[in-house]
This record gives C-alpha cells, sequence and structure tokens, in this order.
C-alpha cells in the first residue's frame, strides 16, 4: 500500500500475505509506525489499499462503494479503537445502537442494553461518555463494536490509554465475549504478554510481516 507525500510515495504496507481463519485469534505486534494499524484500516476497509486484494468475510473490499463498505462494518465487522471514539453527545446506550440502527435492526434499543449488560454497565444506559471513566467508556465502545454479532473484530491497542487493572479487566471481557460469539480477532498490540493470549503473534516491521510464531499452549488456557 503506498501513500503519496510532499518527499514522494511512502510504501506502508509491502508485500503481506495474510490469511485468517474463521474464529482464530491473531495479535500483531511492532514498533510504532511499522506499519500494524494500517494493516487493521484497509482490512476494516476505512482505508483502500493501491495494489493487491483484499477479502474480508468472503468480500472482495477493492470494488465495493463506500456504503457497502459501512454496511459490510456494521453487520459483519466490530472494531475496537484505543481512543473509544464514542459520540459525545450521545448516551452510552445511543452509542451502542448507532451500528444497529444502521442495519434498520428490528429492537436495536433492546440490543443495545444487552451488549451493555455483557460489559457490566446496564447501570450506566443514560450517562453520557463524559460521565464515564475511561474504562467504562471502552467497554462502551466494547459492547458497541460486539452489539451486532459480527464474525470479526478488530482492535487496535485497545487498552493503550487505560491503567494496567482496567486494560486487564477490559481484555478479559474481550476475550470472552470473542468466545462465545465466536469471532475472528485481530489484535494489534504493542503488548508482547497480552499478545500471548491469541493463538498467533505476527511480528511487523517496516510494512511486513514477518514469520508467524505460534502461542505457548500455556497461554491460550
Amino acid at each position: 500500500m503506498t501513500l503519496p507525500s510532499r518527499a514522494g510515495d511512502i510504501d506502508i504496507l509491502r508485500g503481506v500475505n495474510l490469511e485468517i481463519d474463521q474464529g482464530e485469534a491473531v495479535a500483531v505486534v511492532g514498533p510504532s509506525g511499522s506499519g500494524k494499524t494500517t494493516l487493521l484500516m484497509v482490512t476494516a476497509g476505512l482505508e483502500r489499499i493501491t495494489g493487491g486484494k483484499i477479502e474480508v468475510a468472503g468480500h472482495d473490499l477493492a470494488p465495493m462503494s463506500e456504503d457497502e463498505l459501512a454496511r459490510l462494518r456494521a453487520g459483519t465487522i466490530g472494531i475496537v479503537f484505543q481512543s473509544f471514539h464514542l459520540v459525545p453527545t450521545m448516551t452510552a446506550l445511543e452509542n451502542v445502537a448507532l451500528p444497529l440502527e444502521f442495519l434498520d435492526a428490528p429492537e436495536a434499543f433492546d440490543a443495545a442494553r444487552k451488549a451493555l449488560d455483557d460489559v457490566n454497565l446496564g447501570h450506566r444506559t443514560d450517562h453520557f461518555p463524559a460521565q464515564l471513566s475511561g474504562g467504562e467508556q471502552q467497554r462502551v465502545a466494547l459492547a458497541r463494536a460486539l452489539s451486532a454479532g459480527p464474525k470479526i473484530i478488530l482492535a487496535d491497542e485497545p487498552t493503550g490509554n487505560l491503567d494496567s487493572k482496567t486494560g486487564e479487566q477490559v481484555m478479559d471481557l474481550l476475550f470472552s465475549l470473542r468466545e462465545r460469539y465466536g469471532a475472528t480477532l485481530m489484535l494489534i498490540t504493542h503488548d508482547e504478554k497480552l499478545a500471548q493470549r491469541c493463538g498467533r503473534t505476527l511480528h511487523m516491521s517496516d510494512g511486513r510481516l514477518r514469520k508467524p510464531r505460534r502461542a505457548r499452549a500455556a497461554a491460550l488456557a
């Protein structure tokens, strides 16, 4: 993948060849600027590739329109970002219901309430993001990502803005809910210990993926 700049074109992703099986949990680790987040963004259809092919859940993303990509994300892909990306003028319940409303899902708010219950925030439905702690905001973001029962979860440094204890609690929830839904997980992280909770760890450097390494059996228990 190439991006233009004043100094000339910059290759962000180079020679990436990656296949992730349904239900697999994969961690992508590497230094800042190595291309990890770009890999997640093109997988989500939030950035366009300039060469090669990307297929997600049986869909070739390249020819899809922005509306088609948005619908695919809403129904198939749940995304959890480091900075939460909650709408500040909406309550927790309204934030979680957003993807369901986009899909015209029946009883969207009932499903959103259940998703908030799943992340132990059923008592905070009417609170706005500014009234929630960082950990609570990330749990709302997690509920939103999972509210439509996605086949794929993309998580970009989901504990990056949280203290270690809160981050661990959020990740316990993420892995628990992933197993419940049987979803595929791509986790972008700097934390090698966190990466070991996935079945496979990919190391990225200078836009390239290095040879994958299987997690230790103990880490999968």
